[in-house]
């Protein structure tokens, strides 16, 4: 039986195949087709490439009706046509090809994604975002009895607790896009001079032990905030923000890491991108999982694991449409060698928000200039970091990883550099938000830094996302040649 999972309806839609073995066939995101960032709906083209594994059973990651009854209670309304079109479309598909559906709830399927795709047999799974259909935070008990995945509830925090809603009223407030731009308030935070957490957390915060709100944030920060902290620059703004996120998830961490469960962690939601509060995470657990694609697109591939019931075989997170052909090394290192910058478009494209070599811009990261030519080729502020990625072996040669962090294959936490001789990827707090490339990464980008160190000495590449300015990463050979056209970098596949 092959079992099609999917996200879509309200942001970042996405569709995974698993067969009864447990094989990831197929995973991806629907802007990735349709060219539209963060797109909440499923497009043709997505649904066709996952078609092609065959599908018995569609489950879909959240249950509709409740998230509508949480609609309604939050004010924004009862959407009675979102509800009866998505209903009627899956209807309709299901009747069609004559297959069940089936709807699970939203953060048991983050938590599905993360643990049924980990290393561990029992794991305490602790679930943060914006908001689900009533859950913000979810603590998990999970285990395998009999081969199959077992949740148990043990602590939850609902709606309008929310530090997913915390976080993106401040990237609203700062002028940046809330659901899409988080991740440069994060950066912004290096920059920042005045950290007034003490008073951001007291008028945020009616309790930080039990993470509980004085206000509903999901209306964002206007007429919540002092005028005080309201005019704070917005470098100031996002360190104070940043440091309440990490004191908020210290707090959840606690939490679960006193219910004994278990000492592994599977950190799972949309809040477990943010990097920099993941440094922490080796102050609570021994072990941890991130699935590299912890959010809503991510959770497609939980609803579908949710129907298997047992453990995923997870490899890697080269899922997505494939660019035929052998990964073109030799061309790789010589457009490098000549021209410092390149791009990459071979493979499988990555299942997860974050370019791990497959769909990459790669750089030289020795010249002090690199950075600033990036920069200009990807169009965004200078101040936004770039990462490493460092053949794993070397990584501690170069950085300083966090507490319980040996590696980082899927650039999950950011680490201190300790040399200053790759100033391209080098953020001004002294960090890097660091990808280590394993020996079996699954991708031909390991064979790429091997050749590259043998012929530099330099174990690493910067690398960053391969995508036209406003539009998601490239996903087919016909969006890399348009990258090529508009900004007149060569991109090998």
């Amino acid at each position: 039986m092959n079992i099609l999972g999917i996200s879509s309806g309200f942001h970042d839609a996405g569709a995974s195949v698993i067969n009864t073995a447990g094989d990831i066939l197929f995973a991806s995101h629907s802007e990735r087709y349709s060219k539209v960032k963060h797109d909440k709906n499923l497009c043709r083209d997505i649904i066709l490439d996952a078609m092609e594994h065959g599908v018995d059973h569609i489950a879909y990651y959240e249950r509709p009706w409740l998230k509508q009854v949480r609609r309604f209670i939050s004010g924004e309304g009862f959407n009675l046509q979102d509800a009866y079109v998505k209903n009627l479309v899956f209807e309709q598909f299901g009747r069609q090809l004559d297959i069940p559906i089936s709807t699970h709830n939203h953060h048991l399927s983050h938590a599905a994604a993360g643990f049924q795709t980990s290393p561990f047999e029992r794991a305490t799974v602790v679930v943060v975002d914006a908001i689900g259909e009533l859950d913000c935070i979810t603590i998990w008990g999970a285990e395998y009895r009999k081969g199959r995945a077992v949740y148990k509830k043990l602590w939850t925090r609902r709606y309008p607790h929310s530090i997913g809603l915390m976080y993106s009223a401040a990237t609203a407030h700062v002028g940046l896009r809330p659901m899409d731009e988080e991740y440069i308030l994060m950066g912004m935070a290096a920059y920042g001079k005045k950290n007034e957490q003490g008073k951001l957390l007291h008028e945020l915060v009616r309790d930080f032990e039990q993470v509980k709100f004085n206000h509903n944030l999901h209306t964002g920060f206007d007429g919540v905030l002092s005028e005080e902290l309201a005019s704070m620059d917005h470098e100031d703004m996002a360190i104070s923000v940043q440091t309440v996120t990490e004191v908020l998830l210290s707090s959840v961490m606690w939490h679960a890491a006193n219910t004994k469960w278990s000492k592994n962690l599977v950190f799972m939601g949309g809040v477990a991108l943010n990097c920099l509060a993941n440094r922490n995470l080796g102050s609570y657990f021994d072990d941890f999982w991130i699935m590299p694609n912890p959010g809503d697109a991510g959770s497609s591939l939980g609803a579908a694991a949710l129907v298997h019931g047992g453990r995923l075989n997870w490899q890697h997170p080269y899922l997505g449409h494939n660019i035929p052909g052998e990964y073109p090394v030799k061309e790789l290192v010589k457009e490098l060698t000549k021209n410092k910058i390149v791009g990459v478009a071979s493979g499988r494209a990555e299942f997860g928000p974050r370019a791990l070599g497959n769909r990459s811009l790669l750089a030289d990261p020795r010249g002090p200039e690199i950075k600033d030519r990036v920069n200009e080729i990807k169009r965004r502020q200078k101040f936004r970091p770039f990462a490493p990625a460092i053949l794993a072996e070397h990584v501690n040669d170069y950085f300083e990883m966090p507490k319980g962090w040996t590696r980082s294959d899927y650039m999950q936490v950011v680490a201190r550099c300790t040399t200053d001789k790759f100033p391209a990827i080098l953020h001004a707090d002294g960090t890097s938000r660091v990808q280590t490339v394993p020996a079996d990464s699954g991708s031909g980008f390991r064979q790429l830094l091997e050749a590259w160190y043998a012929k530099t000495g330099c174990p690493m590449l910067l690398n960053t996302s391969l995508n036209i300015r406003g539009e998601p990463m490239v996903n087919d050979r016909s969006d890399a040649d348009r990258f090529e056209k508009q900004y007149g970098v060569r991109v090998v596949s």
